[in-house]
């Protein structure tokens, strides 16, 4: 038999956030229980679990979006975490964000950027470096610096 949206959005939900999808879900419960299966049957029944992008990529697009739209700190914790879950390495969501700054500007990066502080914090975990190096601080294959 078939799977429901709902239990494969539910299947996908717990790979990606684990307990804190879950509750999420359960903080809708006593307000607005169709919000919480509409999360589950259409974001991660339906948009999650297409062919053409593992989760690590829907993931670091989601923290984007998320960043971009601005004013999503609560959301974007959330799926930090969740990128975190799936592999990605928190390196790459601080490179993510540092990208954004010309097209979204830097209030909204830094708050993203505060975002991923914390969540770092709470999972203790301190990304190499600090992110990567800039144009005038990068390093070539060799060793070499590159100018």
């Amino acid at each position: 038999m078939k799977e429901s949206r709902y239990e494969v959005g539910m299947e996908k939900l717990r790979e990606v956030d684990g307990c804190g999808g879950e509750a999420v879900i359960a903080s809708l419960e006593g307000i607005a229980p169709d919000l919480g299966a509409y999360i589950i049957k259409f974001a991660f029944g339906d948009i999650y679990s297409r062919q053409g992008l593992s989760l690590q990529e829907r993931e670091l697009l989601t923290a984007a979006s998320l960043l971009t739209a601005g004013g999503c700190e609560p959301q974007l914790r959330v799926h930090i975490h969740g990128a975190l879950n799936v592999g990605v390495p928190p390196e790459k969501l601080v490179e993510a964000m540092i990208h954004c700054v010309p097209y979204v500007g830097f209030p909204r990066v830094l708050n993203a950027m505060f975002a991923a502080k914390e969540v770092f914090a709470q999972r203790g975990i301190r990304p190499a470096g600090g992110g990567a190096a800039g144009p005038e601080g990068q390093m070539g294959k060799e060793g070499e610096k590159i100018s």
